[in-house]
């Protein structure tokens, strides 16, 4: 007969592998630097993965290969960098095949208002910034960062200069949030316990190319106005 203990322990196993896709920490505990791969894969090259938490998942990923918080999850810096590269890169180029044979299908076929409020702003970046401006700014923008993509290969962007300028504009997001919160972690002890406030502060601070770009514009409309 079986005892108390072998029946609660599945129970017990269950509860240990529940995940909290929307938590960085929880994502990090349960499945490490793989997780950060495929999640960075999935939120830049699949319509299903705009809710993932791009921005603070590497942030906090970065913070963890210093050791110094207090959740008990270690990471190693190289086969982080490999993994959030490698996700973020081959993603957005996934998404853009998609685009370029689905057409714009897939996103009418969307019910997530998120998602089409997405789409939309994506096409607005493409037509006024031009294709190389604005799939590097759509790295930073997170739901932009999911639709651009496969908007770029519906549209008809050429592939060749999608891939130059996702994989600069990927480099630099997901590398340069990474070894940012692998910095902060190394310099400020137990780190950790103001995660949340530094996770907002790293998504308003990512935001700052396109509300920088939106003002320059904003401003030589005004300027071609009064020459007019």
């Amino acid at each position: 007969m079986r005892g108390p203990a072998s029946v609660i322990a599945p129970f017990l196993a269950a509860s240990q592998l529940a995940v909290n896709v929307l938590s960085p920490q929880s994502l990090l505990a349960a499945f490490g630097v793989l997780g950060v791969g495929v999640a960075m894969f999935a939120e830049t090259g699949l319509l299903i993965g705009f809710f993932l938490p791009g921005d603070s998942l590497l942030f906090t990923a970065g913070l963890l290969c210093t050791g110094s918080g207090q959740h008990g999850v270690k990471l190693s810096l190289a086969p982080l960098l490999v993994a959030a590269a490698m996700g973020a890169l081959a993603g957005a180029q996934c998404g853009y095949l998609l685009g370029r044979k689905a057409g714009g299908a897939l996103l009418a076929r969307s019910r997530s208002a998120r998602l089409r409020e997405g789409a939309q702003r994506a096409e607005e970046l493409l037509e006024r910034y031009g294709h190389a401006k604005a799939i590097v700014l759509a790295r930073f923008v997170p739901v932009v960062r999911t639709v651009l993509n496969p908007m770029a290969g519906a549209l008809g962007v050429p592939v060749r200069t999608f891939t130059v300028w996702q994989v600069a504009g990927g480099l630099v997001w997901s590398l340069g949030l990474t070894l940012g919160g692998y910095a902060l972690g190394s310099s400020i002890p137990d780190v950790d316990r103001y995660l949340l406030p530094m996770v907002a502060v790293v998504v308003a601070v990512s935001l700052i190319p396109l509300a920088a770009e939106l003002y320059r514009s904003h401003r030589a409309a005004k300027a071609k106005e009064a020459r007019a």
